[in-house]
C-alpha cells in the first residue's frame, strides 16, 4: 500500500487530550513530519506560544480507526531543535521521606542546560557548586506525553495519564520505538509533545530537561486488535504499561497487560507467561511526580525468539 509523507505546521495546540478537532486526517501507514513546543509552550526560537502544561500538537486522525482497534506509532526521529533547554531545580516532596521535604530547602528556581545539537551534549549552563566539572553529557531525546483519544468523550490533562497514555514520562519512548495503543475515539485522535532532551527515570524533578522538538512519526491502523493499555517494543524488549496511582495498581495493569501480550503475539498461556515473567520480567519506573504513576512491564525479545 502507497504510504504519503505529511508534512504539518501547527498553529495551536492542546493541554488536555481528548476528542479535539482533528488538525490532519491520514491513512494507515503514513508519515508524519511535525514540531512540538516544549512543555511551558515555548518554541525553536524560544518564543512562548501557547500556555503551558504539555502542550500537544494534534491530533491526527486516522481513517477507518473505530474503537476495539489498536494504533501503532512508530518514532523514526525526536530531534530537540534548539540550543537551550531547562529542568527543575530540586526533587519533587512526594519522592523522599516526608521528614526530609524541609531539608530539601525551597522549592523554586530552575537549571538551564546548553544544548550542543551537532555534537549531541547537554551541559548545565551554571553548575550548581559541586558540579563544576561535570561537563558534557550526551543528549537522549524522547517524549514524555503522547497518546490518543481517552474513552467516553473525555478530555483529561496532560499533566496525567491513562489507559489511552498521557504523560507517562518513561524515558524508553525515544526514537526507534513503536508504542500502541486502545482505540476509543473514531480516527483514535493521536496527541503528542512533551519532548526531553535527557531525563532520569521517575521525572523525579518535576521535568527532564524540557525542549521543544522536531518528530517524524508513523501511524499504523492494527483492525479487529483489541488491548486494554500501552504495549511498546523496541530493538531489545516488548513492553505493557500501567499509569495509575498508587504504584501497586500501576503493576497490576502493566503485569496483566504483558500477561495478556504474550498470549495473543507469542502464543503463551498464562501458565507458561507466567513461568517465563517469573524469573525474566523487568519493570522500569516512568513518571512518578504526576497525579498518575507509570510502571512498565518488559520482557526480553531474545528470549522470546527461542521459542
Amino acid at each position: 500500500m502507497k504510504t504519503t509523507l505529511h508534512t504539518f505546521e501547527p498553529a495551536h495546540f492542546h493541554t488536555t487530550i481528548g476528542w479535539h478537532e482533528p488538525v490532519l486526517r491520514i491513512r494507515s501507514g503514513d508519515v508524519i513530519r511535525t514540531w512540538t513546543v516544549d512543555s511551558g509552550g515555548y518554541d525553536l526560537d524560544g518564543n512562548d506560544i501557547t500556555e503551558g502544561g504539555n502542550p500537544q500538537t494534534g491530533p491526527f486522525y486516522v481513517v477507518g480507526a473505530e474503537p476495539g482497534d489498536t494504533l501503532r506509532v512508530h518514532f523514526s526521529r525526536i530531534r530537540p531543535n534548539r540550543t537551550r533547554g531547562v529542568s527543575g531545580a530540586l526533587v519533587a516532596p512526594n519522592v523522599v521521606d516526608p521528614y526530609f521535604v524541609r531539608e530539601l530547602g525551597e522549592r523554586t528556581g530552575e537549571d538551564w542546560w546548553v544544548l550542543d545539537l551537532e555534537r549531541g551534549t547537554a551541559r548545565l549552563e551554571d553548575p550548581p557548586k559541586g558540579l563544576e566539572s561535570l561537563g558534557e553529557l550526551p543528549l537522549d531525546p524522547m517524549l514524555g506525553c503522547f497518546g490518543v483519544a481517552p474513552p467516553r468523550g473525555q478530555a483529561i490533562s496532560c499533566a496525567t495519564s491513562g489507559e489511552h497514555g498521557g504523560n507517562m514520562d518513561y524515558r524508553g519512548f525515544r526514537e526507534g520505538v513503536k508504542v500502541d495503543f486502545p482505540v476509543f475515539a473514531e480516527g483514535g485522535l493521536f496527541h503528542l509533545g512533551d519532548g526531553h532532551a535527557i531525563q532520569g527515570d521517575g521525572e523525579i524533578v518535576g521535568t527532564g530537561i524540557e525542549v521543544s522538538m522536531d518528530v517524524e512519526f508513523s501511524l499504523e491502523l492494527l483492525k479487529d486488535k483489541t488491548i486494554g493499555w500501552p504495549r511498546a517494543e523496541d530493538d531489545t524488549y516488548v513492553m505493557a504499561v500501567g499509569n495509575a496511582r498508587p504504584l501497586d495498581q500501576a503493576v497490576q495493569h502493566a503485569t496483566t497487560e504483558l500477561l495478556k501480550l504474550l498470549q495473543e503475539d507469542y502464543g503463551l498461556d498464562y501458565r507458561a507467561g507466567s513461568a517465563l515473567a517469573g524469573q525474566f520480567i523487568r519493570y522500569d519506573v516512568g513518571n512518578v511526580f504526576d497525579p498518575a504513576y507509570t510502571l512498565v512491564a518488559k520482557i526480553e525479545k531474545a528470549l522470546l525468539k527461542r521459542l
